[in-house]
């Protein structure tokens, strides 16, 4: 299982640095400055989140993967990247405001992922 995260991670941040080039090149002048400032902070947390995926998934091997924690924090890191920085690139291609009803919904998931992360790395007994 935490493979397959530990994947999701670095093609995650795959999409983040094609997402920040893509806004960078094809988007300055398509967009408002505060539109193209909302897809970057979308990309910058993206690629936060995909480097929390990798950073989960070698603690999952050190740890052990039977944890539930680590577990849940995979995936609502996961999670988190679809809902806070997927509905910030919908909101500043379509500027579409009721997308931004979704964000703190990602970000929610984020806190929490952050936490279980956390507390499953000070619980857990070391695998040697």
């Amino acid at each position: 299982m935490f493979n397959k995260y530990g994947a999701y991670g670095a093609i995650h941040a795959l999409l983040a640095v094609a997402l920040g080039a893509f806004a960078a090149h094809g988007l300055k002048d398509k967009l408002t400055e505060d539109m193209l400032n909302v897809f970057e902070t979308g990309v910058r947390y993206h690629m936060y989140h995909a480097i929390g995926l990798l950073l989960i998934a070698l603690a999952a091997d050190r740890i052990g993967n039977n944890n539930k924690a680590i577990r849940w924090s995979a995936r609502l890191m996961h999670l988190g990247i679809f809902l806070f920085s997927g509905s910030l690139y919908a909101l500043s291609l379509s500027d579409v405001k009721l997308l931004g009803i979704i964000t703190p919904f990602g970000g929610l998931a984020f806190i929490v992922a952050w936490g279980l992360a956390a507390y499953s790395i000070w619980k857990a007994k070391t695998r040697e």
